[in-house]
Parts: structure tokens; C-alpha cells; sequence
């Protein structure tokens, strides 16, 4: 399984889901911190599949093996991100 993030643009007020495939999570794993701000570089933007869809943005970020991952600041401040979450529900 791969890691599943969740990236927070405030300028746009947009959420954007991020995922690192499952050969790739040992590398990435110690960059990403719950409670941190990090800069990324280097990545893929794919059109989001709506069978997997986690926000309602269209896209999401895919690591790649050149995607360079820095953090910034840590003890950013807790973002409430229930509203931005897209939910989607399936009838039979």
C-alpha cells in the first residue's frame, strides 16, 4: 500500500490529494511528518480517478522517483479540513 496525503494550498483555499506509489513509501516515508509544512518538487499531476476521488479537486500529485520532498516548518497549525473533503456516496 502507498501513502495517501493531503495537501492544503491556503493561497487558493483548495485541497489537493497526493499519493506515493508502494515502491516508493520507505524513501518518502521520513519526509513526511503529520503536523509539518513541506515544500515539493519534482512530481506527476494526473487527472484523479472518481472511483478514488478523496477531495473535489480534479487532479492529484503523484511522487515520482525524482520528487524531492523538504519540509519547511514543523508544528504548523492544525487545518480543519471536513469541509474541503469531497464525500461521495453509492446507491444501489
Amino acid at each position: 500500500m502507498g501513502i495517501t496525503v493531503l495537501f492544503f494550498d491556503e493561497k487558493v483555499n483548495s485541497v489537493i490529494h497526493g499519493f506515493t506509489p508502494v515502491g516508493r513509501t520507505n524513501h518518502y516515508m521520513p519526509s513526511l511528518k503529520a503536523d509539518s509544512i513541506v515544500k515539493v518538487d519534482r512530481f506527476e499531476v494526473v487527472r484523479c480517478s472518481s472511483m478514488y476521488k478523496i477531495t473535489d479537486h480534479s487532479f492529484l500529485i503523484r511522487f515520482i522517483s525524482l520528487t524531492i520532498i523538504d519540509e519547511v516548518i514543523t508544528g504548523a497549525p492544525e487545518i480543519n479540513l471536513q469541509s474541503r473533503l469531497y464525500c461521495s456516496t453509492i446507491s444501489k
